[in-house]
């Protein structure tokens, strides 16, 4: 019979991530503390990211404390990865389809503004995350718990998500891992391909993430480690999205006038 030995490299990364997801599912189970029975409320969309928290959370909590939400906007073509995937996670789910509000507030949006489609056009890029984060928030209202955010640190790095949308919740599960990262750590829970593996889009331009960021997550992972890369403009184009975007990860400014608050 014959036998397949891993190369020390790769023996050493699985058990550096198998270390990493036990790491996460405690940080997840410390969190919770505060209550044996509030529930974790998170949006499905078939994606990576939302695929490896999904699981993080029902090893974590177990699958009756997770609610996945599915929230498609019109038809959905790859709506059949989501499914499945609440699926092979057996946790119990809602299927909210934004299409009529984010269409009711757009109608309102375009009255007010009908002189001027363009700022119409920006509205629209980011208003359907900001409607599902708000739908998220309704069902955690419903069940008593807090809403996951699923966002990734090559994500958030250059600011690639949408404030008070998919960039909000009440916890981050993979903030502090690279979309290449997140991936190895899907494959540690032993997720079928068809999750780890889907290319990531947004679902409403036609174009894949890297598409629209004009790199691949590749070369941005390992600028994000290494500060190495192989064209100083991509490096470049980098810096500045990350600039741009620090406001996102940010506490909101406020002033501080300098008057006495009791303890």
């Amino acid at each position: 019979m014959s036998s397949c030995v891993l190369s020390p490299g790769i023996s050493r990364k699985r058990t550096i991530m198998n270390k990493l997801s036990d790491g996460i599912i405690k940080w997840i189970k410390d969190y919770y503390s505060f209550s044996p029975d509030a529930k974790a409320i998170i949006g499905i969309s078939g994606g990576t990211d939302s695929s490896v928290t999904a699981s993080l959370l029902v090893n974590a909590l177990g699958k009756d404390r997770v609610i996945g939400v599915l929230m498609p906007c019109g038809n959905q073509h790859d709506i059949d990865v989501s499914h499945k995937l609440v699926q092979t996670l057996g946790i119990k789910y809602h299927v909210i389809n934004i299409e009529n509000a984010l269409k009711a507030v757009t109608n309102e949006i375009q009255s007010a503004v009908s002189t001027d489609p363009m700022l119409v056009d920006a509205y629209k890029t980011n208003t359907p995350a900001r409607i599902r984060m708000t739908v998220l928030y309704g069902f955690c209202a419903i069940y008593g718990g807090r809403v996951a955010n699923t966002c990734n640190l090559s994500e958030d790095y250059i600011g690639y998500s949408t404030k008070f949308g998919d960039a909000a919740g009440d916890f981050s599960v993979l903030s502090g891992f690279t979309k290449t990262e997140v991936r190895q750590i899907g494959r540690e829970l032993g997720l079928p391909d068809m999750f780890v593996e889907k290319i990531p889009e947004d679902g409403m331009s036609g174009k894949s993430d890297e598409e629209r960021m004009g790199f691949t997550y590749a070369v941005l992972d390992k600028y994000i480690r290494t500060g190495e890369i192989d064209d100083p403009s991509i490096g470049a184009l980098i810096d500045k999205k990350h600039a741009a975007n620090l406001h996102k990860l940010q506490l909101m400014p406020a002033y501080n006038p300098g008057l006495p608050v009791s303890k």
